[in-house]
């Protein structure tokens, strides 16, 4: 005889029969990633057993789930949202919560009104998770979200010793081996377009690009480094500035895709041949690597492996907050086309 239980099985009852947490209930329900086979067979060895039934407005209600993820975007310059970064985060991050319940929503966040606004509105219970883009050395809204008991998740990191759940790309390593094969092809006077300097992000690449130098036995030139925004035409300035400064540039490593394109269009207006005066290598691998003219060397960045992690430590921070933040760096890949 199969059990009797008074009223409608709930999901703790199918919990604790399966021996595991209700979180771990509604993942399986809501097919989400992360559960092992083995607990998602019992956990559903438990339902059909009980012949528990989902409801979902009761389920969200009960669980005070929103079933709702926030991606913050914290860039001040509303030209960089044009840049293919940031669709192509969206796109991982998107792909990443097809098989949840959850939905994404899309959120601006430039000022302190704007970042006061998000912390009320996420502690309100309209959102379960906060995943965050494009964050500042000096912007405290990660601190202000984790705080709240928000559970949140940086893409990349502020500082080196970032304290907060973050996901980021292997930025020095990058840098280091995208200079290093410009050193093994023979050249010697390689410059940098940089990010802005008070990212993270920028300061690694800038870092890697300094240590292969170093192991060459190249002295930095400072005036071979220019500060650009990651956009294309800040890579057309600070190129443009370098040839003025250093005509004999032999190489320029773009902390950036789209600022390598800018670089490839100074140089080529310049008349100078690529990669047979100057090499050009870039950072990301987007799309757009494989139609510049000649294609672009540049460094993958894994954007949807990036994604998925993000969603998957969000997720996991959401059914247990209590566990200690996880820093998660992906490693990238050289990738050798035309232009280096």
């Amino acid at each position: 005889m199969g059990r009797q239980r008074l009223g409608s099985p709930t999901l703790e009852q199918v919990a604790a029969l399966a021996g595991v947490g209700r979180g771990t209930v509604s993942r399986v329900i809501n097919n989400a990633t992360g559960v092992k086979d083995s607990t998602r067979r019992a956990v559903e060895r438990a339902i059909a057993e009980l012949g528990y039934v989902p409801n979902l407005a009761a389920r969200s209600l009960a669980g005070r789930r929103a079933d709702a993820v926030a991606l913050a975007m914290t860039e001040r310059d509303w030209r960089l949202f044009g840049e293919p970064f940031f669709s192509e985060i969206v796109r991982a991050v998107g792909d990443a919560l097809a098989d949840t319940s959850m939905q994404l929503l899309l959120t601006l966040v430039r000022t302190d009104d704007e970042r006061r606004r998000l912390v009320e509105y996420a502690r309100g219970g309209r959102v379960d998770g906060v995943l965050l883009m494009s964050v500042r050395a000096e912007d405290r809204l990660p601190d202000m979200l984790a705080e709240a008991g928000l559970p949140t998740v940086m893409l990349g990191r502020r500082s080196g010793d970032e304290h907060v759940t973050y996901v980021d790309a292997d930025n020095v390593g990058g840098a280091r081996g995208a200079v290093e094969h410009l050193l093994r092809d023979g050249r010697r006077r390689i410059a940098a377009v940089t990010g802005p300097l008070d990212m993270y992000v920028t300061q690694c690449r800038l870092r890697g690009y300094r240590e292969a130098l170093a192991t060459a036995g190249l002295e930095p030139v400072p005036s071979l480094v220019a500060e650009g925004d990651f956009t294309e035409d800040s890579g057309r300035r600070a190129t443009a500035g370098i040839l003025r400064c250093h005509p004999d540039v032999d190489a320029v490593f773009a902390a950036s895709d789209t600022m390598a394109a800018g670089a490839l269009d100074v140089l080529r207006s310049a008349g100078r041949r690529v990669p047979d005066d100057v090499a050009v290598l870039g950072f990301d691998d987007y799309p757009l690597a494989e139609h510049t003219e000649p294609a672009l060397t540049t460094v993958r960045q894994p954007l949807e492996e990036i994604g998925r992690a993000m969603v998957r430590l969000l997720l996991e921070e959401m059914e247990q907050p209590e566990v200690a933040w996880r820093h998660v760096i992906l490693r990238t890949r050289l990738v050798v086309r035309g232009s280096a």
